[in-house]
């Protein structure tokens, strides 16, 4: 098993507010591991601000229960990762992980290819009424 050198978790209610503590949860993730490139930093972090955003903004609760934000990023020698869970939230339809940009007309739909494009692997999964996006960037490198 590969050894985690720093990791951030959070969780709390899906509001615009978490945005911001996703931020400070990834500049303490930084300080912790410097060794990170700064357009792997940059790069992974917007990833995973988008997809943080994506919750707030379009989660749909399940019940009479506000969705709950999750963010569990870690940090190994060879890979960042990032799991962003709705907790309490239907499930979106249709599910893309390996969408395409839209035009530039669009209005909309660009999250998720922006994401794609930023990472090495977008995944999604649904358990218990819970939808997670895993995001992952390897190989660090300078």
């Amino acid at each position: 098993m590969t050894e985690v050198l720093a990791r951030r978790t959070m969780r709390q209610a899906a509001r615009p507010q978490a945005i911001e503590d996703v931020h400070a949860e990834l500049d303490s993730l930084w300080d912790a591991a410097s060794f990170v490139p700064d357009m792997d930093r940059m790069t992974f972090a917007t990833a995973v601000i988008e997809a943080a955003s994506n919750v707030v903004q379009h989660a749909v609760p399940e019940s009479t229960e506000p969705v709950e934000l999750g963010v569990d990023i870690s940090v190994t020698p060879a890979r960042l990762e990032a799991r962003v869970s709705a907790f309490g939230a239907v499930c979106p339809d249709p599910i893309d992980t390996d969408p395409v940009m839209p035009g530039g007309e669009a209005e909309s739909g660009r999250g998720l290819a922006l994401i794609r494009a930023l990472v090495t692997t977008v995944t999604f999964k649904r358990q218990d009424g819970t939808n997670t996006w895993i995001l992952s960037k390897s190989p660090l490198h300078d």
